[in-house]
């Protein structure tokens, strides 16, 4: 067995792989061996078919098969043995390769183009400048912010009388072409409907000054065209609901409109804990804390676009593009066609390149990231879930406790674990670089985003 490599450029190698007699020939007869004691053969009984009939019938399958696996075993090995750095995997050569003869060849030569990772020089100084946007808190951010706690801790109140907002609590009777009650009908208690979402305006409408005890009819089909609203709720099944038409009645036991919490003590409280926060002062404080924090992630955010788009462009690594095609269109086999990879690859390309240079990065820094990053990373995913539900002020050790149930999941904990490792690489370029920081309000930094998208 021997193995070489011939560099054709920075990028490109082929490897060739020889398999000699010498690699197969013990490991065929084995294996011709054990045909003869399990192959099945009219005429012959298990384990007396002469060995020669054997190597007629069996004997090619078998050399391609032991000469295959010791080509892929022996390229395998030699590839993590010489720690060869490539970009997608070994591909038989075109060019290269010889027709080869399983049944006069004796000798077997395969050869490979293979993708050299480039040679890459991170030199970053306080020369390179990179844009970096501070998001101003302006009064129309705090404001709506102040808006989204008033209604994240609002509640339904009873009133007496509806308009077309509110959210009523009665009964559903099914009823016949005459208005009657139908015998052994649907009818279902303490349902709960929002007249905003009734569909139809007209019928929406009806529900305009009615009071506790007032009874409305309707089309329920046309309020609610929906199958699946139907069926849950009258607490029937889909099925059932498709085929319900007619007109219903609903009387009203209770109405409640939505009204958002006052700016008081008592908000602060259910929002940060009793105490924590005593004025609306600090309330109007805290929340500008926390929207510059979230800011700040944004501009983070924003940045790690900024610093790529640098990067590639300054450093631009060398990369074998049409290999990379042809790789892609072999991993990609009944899904793409060559011409849309070729449409494509200009954004794989420069995401290969950035992930070229963060992974060079990583290695001159030797940044890595523990389990108690990863964790901590998960809390904070896990505590920005619960607060779009309102619930700002979990205990630690729940939020730690939901945070190793998402770390269970491989797929999760290694995303979380590159996302802690792509935000060091981030931070090291961030400390290497002259930010170019820019004052930006909320729009202008909307209209970035819609600007790139554009491109």
């Amino acid at each position: 067995m021997n193995i070489t490599k011939e560099n054709i450029n920075n990028v490109n190698a082929l490897l060739k792989v020889n398999v000699t007699k010498d690699d197969y020939t013990e490991k065929v007869e084995t294996q011709i061996k054990e045909y003869k004691k399990k192959a099945r053969i009219d005429g012959f009984r298990p384990g007396k078919i002469p060995e020669g009939l054997v190597r007629k019938m069996y004997g090619k399958a078998i050399l391609v098969d032991e000469v295959n696996k010791i080509m892929s075993d022996s390229l395998t090995k030699y590839l993590i043995d010489e720690k060869l750095n490539i970009l997608g995997e070994p591909l038989p050569s075109r060019e290269h390769q010889k027709t080869i003869n399983f049944d006069t060849d004796t000798e077997f030569e395969f050869v490979f183009d293979i993708a050299l990772a480039p040679q890459i020089e991170i030199n970053l100084s306080k020369k390179d400048k990179i844009p970096f946007y501070d998001i101003k808190v302006d009064d129309k951010i705090l404001d709506s912010q102040i808006d989204n706690y008033s209604r994240r801790f609002g509640e339904f109140k009873d009133v007496e009388e509806a308009t077309t907002m509110e959210m009523l609590t009665g009964n559903f009777i099914q009823l016949d072409e005459n208005n009657a009650p139908v015998e052994a009908g649907i009818s279902t208690e303490q349902v709960k409907i929002t007249i905003e979402y009734i569909k139809d305006t007209e019928i929406k409408n009806l529900f305009a000054g009615k009071k506790v005890g007032d009874k409305v009819i309707f089309d329920l089909r046309k309020a609610y065209p929906s199958d699946t609203e139907i069926s849950s709720m009258l607490r029937i099944d889909k099925e059932k609901a498709k085929e319900l038409t007619g007109n219903f009645e609903f009387a009203i036991n209770q109405i409640q409109r939505f009204e958002k919490a006052e700016i008081n003590q008592e908000l602060f409280d259910k929002a940060f804990g009793e105490g924590t926060i005593k004025s609306e002062k600090e309330f109007k404080e805290k929340l500008i804390a926390e929207v510059k924090e979230n800011f700040i992630k944004e501009s983070d955010y924003r940045f790690m676009f900024d610093a790529k788009d640098k990067l590639v462009s300054k450093i631009n690594p060398e990369l074998p593009s049409e290999f990379l095609k042809r790789w892609l269109l072999e991993i990609n086999k009944g899904k793409f066609t060559a011409e849309q990879i070729e449409l494509e690859y200009p954004v794989f390309e420069e995401d290969l390149k950035w992930q070229l240079i963060k992974d060079q990065i990583i290695r001159n820094q030797d940044i890595k990231v523990d389990e108690q990053e990863v964790l901590s990373l998960a809390k904070e995913v896990t505590a920005a879930q619960f607060m779009q539900y309102g619930l700002n002020n979990l205990p630690d050790e729940h939020l730690e406790n939901y945070a190793k149930e998402i770390l269970k999941k491989d797929s999760e904990r290694k995303k979380l674990y590159e996302k802690k490792l792509e935000d060091k690489v981030v931070a090291f370029v961030k400390d290497s670089v002259k930010l170019d920081t820019k004052e930006i309000t909320t729009d202008e930094f909307q209209k970035l985003w819609s600007e790139q998208k554009s491109k």
